[in-house]
């Protein structure tokens, strides 16, 4: 079982809800004996009094493992990770995530998360997803943004572009402010890290695949933001999504350094393409 952070009554409380059956009284003997453990802990299926059941919640630990999500990651891919790591059923993994998930894409915090050798995969998205909704509200909260679907949804989705796009944390809020820009005077995004999405995430964008892709994602063919987020995006994104650079870029491209070069007119952004591929 996994016990949060907090005060022994918390921990009473979040035990109740998981449906253990304790009382007032259990949290004033926890407290005389020691503190529940926090994080995962195996209690494991041995037959216990009431002192001895609340003793192992005291000392009991579980066996863990880190897993690492990385920013600008697909779900999809995320999923095949924890399959090969911890010897899941991928399958089972995404029905548990499809049944679970707020958003189709973007649900994850990138972060390295510790979880027991031995989680169902229901109990494992469960865990992934409310760790990552906390973080998520704490963000809305210090950005003072509304945590309600549709605006959280957006900034997310517009932060999913920027973490897809940009060439190194620096350069996110000015890919931020071309994202803008181009909403503002309803010019098509055509960003191709909107076409790594899902199972694309790491193909490279070519014109053929853009001219077959029919869905959302496609930002050439489409107008505005896609509908869901492209992956999973970092606090670095998010707050690249809300607090773009100033400028009057509609373009970028990809330099010889590796770094992005920004430019105003189509004339100038052609002739910087041609540089970049001498």
């Amino acid at each position: 079982m996994y016990i949060p952070q907090g005060s022994v009554f918390k921990s009473i409380a979040h035990l109740q809800e998981a449906g253990v059956n304790l009382h007032t009284i259990d949290a004033l003997i926890l407290r005389l004996i020691g503190k529940p453990q926090q994080g995962w802990i195996d209690i494991k299926n041995e037959k216990m009094n009431r002192i001895e059941y609340l003793y192992r919640l005291t000392t009991a630990k579980a066996a863990m493992r880190e897993i690492t999500l990385i920013p600008g990651e697909t779900t999809v891919v995320f999923l095949h990770q924890l399959s090969d790591q911890l010897s899941l059923d991928f399958d089972t993994l995404n029905k548990a995530y499809l049944l679970h998930a707020r958003y189709k894409e973007g649900n994850f915090v990138p972060d390295t998360y510790s979880v027991p050798n031995e989680i169902s995969e229901n109990d494992l998205i469960i865990y992934l997803l409310n760790e990552s909704d906390r973080k998520m509200k704490k963000y809305a909260d210090e950005y003072k943004q509304s945590y309600e679907n549709q605006n959280w949804l957006r900034i997310v989705t517009k932060a999913s572009v920027i973490q897809k796009e940009a060439a190194s944390l620096a350069d996110m809020p000015m890919v931020s402010s071309v994202i803008d820009n181009r909403l503002h005077q309803k010019m098509r995004l055509q960003m191709d890290g909107t076409l790594n999405y899902g199972e694309f995430s790491h193909q490279k964008v070519t014109a053929h695949r853009i001219r077959i892709d029919k869905t959302p994602y496609n930002t050439y063919k489409n107008y505005g933001l896609p509908l869901y987020p492209v992956c999973n995006v970092s606090k670095d994104a998010i707050k690249a999504a809300l607090y773009p650079s100033h400028t009057n870029y509609l373009y970028f491209v990809r330099g010889k350094n590796g770094e992005h070069i920004y430019s105003s007119y189509f004339s100038t952004h052609h002739q910087n393409i041609l540089n970049a591929t001498k």
